[in-house]
């Protein structure tokens, strides 16, 4: 079984559209495919591909509702099964590690020719960690500066976290990383090949092992959205920027035109390939599927990618809580519908709140005092 997790930097650059159509490209190469909707902040993936929305998914599935058999459905595609997911479920962005160690085994003991698991947005931790399921993951990106820089940042991120699976919670390899993790303006700079040659130096067993698995990663990139040749050129910038700061060989397997016919077939609830296998969309993603097709199966060597040698659960946890909490504000700010002079007159107006209900809280107290002891002398 190949596995392939599908991420993108930010929102918005067709990640599920790929997905899904890829998905289908696969199983008309009479392979069995299995489509997973991880996007757990946003399950839509069952629109693109015509279906209505889900009774049962990887909500029901983690909140114990469901079992994992369950929640697999066939769909109208030959070859193909889904599973669905649930953002009307409170609470999966920020999924726990237990729920999240006990998926990875369920999907990675799956039975099929191709695993592809539609991942969310952004860098949590969750996500990286699905996404280090397999070392040939895919990074959708668009050549708008925002998306190619997200694009990069996660691959970015997605290393570190390598970095830090790799790396046994006692060594002298972490505690330095855990010393450069407090310090953000040097984590900024740090290049990853002098971070590595650096480590080398304190801790050569774990360099070794981190230095090995990233000679297996090898991710592969597909620029959506592009409207001219020249847009290629952000693929190269992506792959040359990855090869300098992270010492990390990018593949580039496909790019996507932009193409109207898109909406029309998301309308008419049909993916693309179906509606327009002869577009020039749906013949991109049949090239991708080609290029997937042709390659070989890859996998990280002896890859614990939920080890807890890195985060305890407690301390995982923890860190999801926090990051789920900031990026809600961060995507009221990012989508415009705060400001952040809106945020900061939504603090100072809570501290005066705050303010006046401890003097009220005060004030009353004193008149509970004051009749309890009226009552006493009574």
């Amino acid at each position: 079984m190949q596995i392939i997790p599908i991420a993108s930097g930010k929102g918005g650059v067709g990640k599920s559209l790929l997905s899904a159509n890829l998905a289908i490209a696969l199983s008309k190469a009479n392979k069995k495919v299995i489509l997973v909707d991880l996007d757990l902040g946003a399950s839509n993936l069952h629109l693109v591909l015509g279906h209505q929305s889900p009774k049962a998914g990887l909500g029901t599935f983690l909140t114990g509702n469901s079992t994992f058999e369950e929640i697999l459905v066939k769909t109208d595609y030959e070859n193909l099964y889904f599973i669905p997911g649930d953002s009307e479920i409170p609470g999966l962005t920020a999924m726990k590690a237990t729920q999240k160690n006990a998926l990875i085994k369920k999907l990675q003991h799956c039975e099929c020719d191709y695993l592809l698991i539609d991942l969310g947005a952004g860098t949590h931790l969750s996500i990286l960690d699905f996404f280090l399921l397999s070392p040939q993951g895919i990074i959708v990106t668009a050549p708008t500066v925002t998306a190619t820089l997200n694009g990069y940042l996660f691959l970015k991120n997605a290393v570190f976290r390598l970095m830090y699976n790799s790396f046994k919670k006692n060594s002298k390899a972490y505690a330095y990383l855990e010393k450069l993790k407090n310090d953000a303006s040097s984590m900024q700079k740090l290049y990853i090949p002098k971070l590595a040659e650096v480590i080398s130096e304190i801790d050569p067993v774990s360099a070794e092992v981190f230095n090995r698995r990233m000679m297996q990663f090898h991710p592969r990139l597909v620029l959506n959205m592009i409207d001219d040749p020249k847009d290629l050129e952000k693929a190269q910038k992506i792959r040359r920027s990855c090869k300098e700061y992270l010492g990390l060989d990018l593949e580039n397997i496909g790019v996507i035109y932009r193409d109207a016919l898109q909406d029309i077939a998301l309308s008419s609830r049909l993916p693309i390939i179906i509606y327009k296998p002869q577009s020039v969309l749906a013949q991109a993603v049949y090239r991708i599927s080609e290029k997937v097709l042709a390659s070989k199966t890859l996998k990280f060597d002896e890859f614990e990618s939920v080890s807890e040698a890195s985060f305890s659960a407690a301390e995982e946890d923890a860190a999801n809580d926090f990051e789920a909490k900031m990026s809600y504000i961060e995507d009221l700010v990012g989508t415009g519908a705060l400001t952040l002079s809106d945020v900061a007159e939504v603090i100072k107006t809570q501290q005066y709140e705050i303010t006046q209900l401890k003097k009220e809280n005060l004030m009353l107290k004193t008149k509970i005092l004051e009749a309890h002891r009226q009552g006493f002398s009574l």
